[in-house]
Order: structure tokens, then C-alpha cells, then sequence
């Protein structure tokens, strides 16, 4: 059952990016679909990555963030703790055990870092089959905007085992937040 309202969330991110205004919704759903089973998919090698922690991130909208030069992961305790109380607010616990935002947060980075590299990449845009250019039977497959956060809370999700997509607590945060400023 929570597949299916994981891949609506995943529709709706989507649908939400701006390149994708006026596109099929079924064409979208598709995307979705490949980008989620890419991400389950995905076995990353185990990059040594350094892991700061900052505060700041809930007025940035950030639980984590990967920056590649050079490779280190932020993560946001403000945010990760405000996530760990909506989780527990929300009666999510069973698809959010205690620590499990953090774990997840750290996941869903490494998939970016994998997701940087540029054979993977190149099978990621294949497997989600955006042609940009045909020539013959020749493709070549473009890059579809978005995409890229659905395959890395696929990720996150089937790594540390979570019940729900953490695409779910990211709409939740966001939610709650403007709530609370407005």
C-alpha cells in the first residue's frame, strides 16, 4: 500500500520541477518508476566521505547535503532533530525508527556522490529511456530533471530499511515549516 502513495509523492516531485510543466503525467509515473528501481537497485562502493554537522539547515530547507570538491557530507542537526520530532509527532515511528533520519540523510547523500560518477550516470539515464537526440538506432539519452532525488531516497529507504520512502518526511518537513512561518 505505501508503494504506491511513495511513487504519488515521487509523481508529484516531479511534476513540481519546472522543466516538467505540461508534461504527461503517465510519462512522469514512468520516470518515477525507473528512478525508484534504480535507486533500490543501486551498490554504491563505499566511499570514504567526511561528515561535518551544521545547524542552519532548516531555514535552508536542507537534512544533508553532498558537495563533491572536496567530498564531504553536511549534516543538518537542527533539521534532523525537527524531522525526528515530526516523525515521532506523526506516529511514524514504525517507518522511522529512532535515528534512522540521520542514517537516511547519510544514505541519500552517498547516492548523490555515486549518482556523480560518470558510468553510472550513463546507466541511470538509460534506464530512465529520455531520449534527447535519435540518429538511426542510435540514442542519446538526456538527463531527466529531478530524477536524480527520487533514486536517492529509493536508496535511502532500501539501505537503512525504512517503511516509507524518506521522500515522505522531506514533504512533511517542508509542510510543517512554512506552516510555522506563515
Amino acid at each position: 500500500m505505501s508503494g504506491g502513495h511513495d511513487l504519488d509523492l515521487a509523481v508529484r516531485l516531479l511534476a513540481g520541477t519546472p522543466t516538467h510543466e505540461g508534461r504527461d503525467p503517465l510519462l512522469l509515473r514512468q520516470w518515477a518508476l525507473a528512478a525508484e528501481e534504480f535507486g533500490r537497485r543501486l551498490t554504491p562502493d563505499p566511499v570514504p566521505v567526511r561528515v561535518v554537522e551544521r545547524t542552519g539547515g532548516l531555514a535552508a530547507g536542507l537534512l544533508a547535503r553532498y558537495r563533491s570538491r572536496p567530498p564531504v557530507v553536511e549534516v543538518y542537526v537542527d533539521t534532523v532533530e525537527c524531522a525526528e520530532r515530526l516523525v515521532a509527532e506523526r506516529g511514524w515511528r514504525n517507518w522511522f525508527p529512532e535515528g534512522s533520519v540521520r542514517a537516511a540523510a547519510l544514505a541519500h547523500e552517498q547516492a548523490h556522490a555515486w549518482l556523480h560518477h560518470a558510468e553510472v550516470r550513463t546507466e541511470f539515464k538509460r534506464a530512465l529511456g529520455h531520449t534527447a537526440l535519435r540518429l538511426g538506432r542510435r540514442r542519446l539519452y538526456a538527463h531527466v530533471a529531478g530524477a536524480d532525488e527520487l533514486a536517492a531516497h529509493a536508496y535511502a529507504r532500501a539501505a537503512c530499511g525504512l517503511g516509507r520512502s524518506p521522500l515522505l518526511l522531506t514533504e512533511a518537513l517542508a509542510a510543517a515549516y512554512c506552516e510555522r512561518e506563515n
